[in-house]
């Protein structure tokens, strides 16, 4: 099933527009979270929104898919020359061969939260104009980024909260394996609405401060939003430099609704199995990036488990100071984030983390730094003990 090229990677976030942006921001320990201005949310808390959004234009033969989530994705999927890439693949393996499989929590939610604002007067009635298909769908931005690029293939997707995106990864390979497919678009989308402002806010887990993952005085998230996606082939026979996907591997604790496992057993299980389908060893990681919400729960329960596994030996950082959390895009962000590391020799620091928290005994990286990267793991974890771990690693 194992290793997997990502011929292509692209990538939306607060930090910018593609690679080249963010590999700049996270270098020099930028954070691109500001605090709430998102539409009409009154809220002390900070944000991680992606500019430009509302500026794109869908297609109009796709207008049925106009919506914040849809137009974010276009933003992303025409940065670092990715569409054009996933076009020549379908045009190398036929546009049947071609999957798509994307990661969403929030989907087109806000065009729904916008049309009730909108209901008839009289009878309550939503406007004939609202598309669920479209928009709401968690399928919407699946539909419509296999439209987009003209890919036939196998189609779905993951909404397991914040590990869709990782999870998306695995789902490809499986079929990929099973030959249902030769290539796959993967990623994750996920875009502001007031739904997850006021509800994760309603769950007192948003911060009124920028998030500060694995810092002693956490206190909460910082919402962002962000598209990221990567083309998957099988490797060449001729081909050895690049990233490649070495191993996926998913568990479900489910322990709670919304708490992890308090010793992150599921954590753990997730990551053994990725090193395992890897064919790896705890010590063949070079950096680790964990899924570090910034929560008191989530980080304790990840940081047991990392322990556990790792001990101390290994470097590890959240990006989740800079971008935000990015909910059900945020397994594909940070695998591409992985990658970007891998490329550049390069150990993202932890922007907002300010003093580690003593009772988390890690090699934790508060400030970036250049290293020999051959092998990175990356971490998420969702909501019901729904948990996933990548392994990515560099062919020289």
């Amino acid at each position: 099933m194992f290793p997997l090229h990502l011929s292509a990677t692209t990538l939306a976030t607060c930090l910018g527009r593609g690679l080249a942006a963010h590999h700049a921001a996270l270098r020099t320990g930028h954070s691109g979270l500001r605090p709430c201005d998102f539409e009409s949310v009154e809220l002390a808390t900070w944000i991680g929104a992606v500019d430009g959004v509302d500026a794109v234009q869908v297609p109009a033969a796709l207008a049925l898919y106009d919506c914040r989530n849809n137009r974010l994705a276009q933003l992303a999927l025409e940065t670092d020359g990715f569409a054009d890439q996933v076009r020549a693949a379908v045009q190398r393996h036929g546009s049947r061969r071609v999957g798509v499989f994307l990661g969403t929590s929030t989907s087109g939610i806000l065009q729904t939260e916008l049309a009730y604002r909108a209901r008839d007067a009289s009878t309550g009635a939503l406007p004939a104009a609202l598309s669920y298909q479209g928009s709401h769908c968690p399928f919407s931005v699946t539909d419509f980024v296999r439209q987009y690029l003209g890919a036939e293939g196998v189609a779905l997707t993951i909404s397991t909260a914040c590990s869709s995106s990782a999870k998306v990864f695995a789902a490809a390979a499986r079929q990929m394996a099973l030959g249902s497919i030769d290539a796959a678009v993967v990623g994750g989308v996920d875009s502001l609405c007031l739904t997850t402002l006021y509800g994760f806010a309603s769950l007192q887990l948003t911060s009124t401060q920028p998030a500060r993952p694995y810092d002693a005085q956490r206190d909460g998230i910082s919402i962002g939003e962000g598209a990221a996606f990567a083309l998957l082939e099988r490797p060449d026979n001729a081909q050895h430099s690049g990233i490649y996907l070495l191993g996926a591997g998913e568990s479900s604790d489910a322990h709670h609704m919304s708490a992890p496992h308090p010793e992150g057993l599921g954590a753990r299980l997730a990551m053994e199995a990725a090193l395992r389908t890897a064919g790896l060893a705890p010590q063949d990681v070079d950096y680790v990036n964990l899924h570090g919400t910034a929560t008191p729960a989530n980080d304790v329960a990840e940081g047991l488990a990392m322990a556990a596994l790792f001990g101390s030996g290994v470097p590890g950082s959240s990006t989740k100071g800079a971008t935000g959390h990015t909910l059900g895009a945020a397994g594909a962000v940070e695998a591409v984030i992985g990658a970007l590391a891998l490329t550049e020799g390069w150990i993202p620091g932890s922007p907002g983390t300010q003093a580690l928290d003593p009772a988390m005994q890690l090699d934790y990286r508060l400030a970036g730094s250049s290293a020999d990267l051959r092998t990175v793991l990356s971490n998420s974890f969702g909501f019901g003990g729904s948990n996933c771990a990548l392994v990515l690693g560099k062919k020289l």
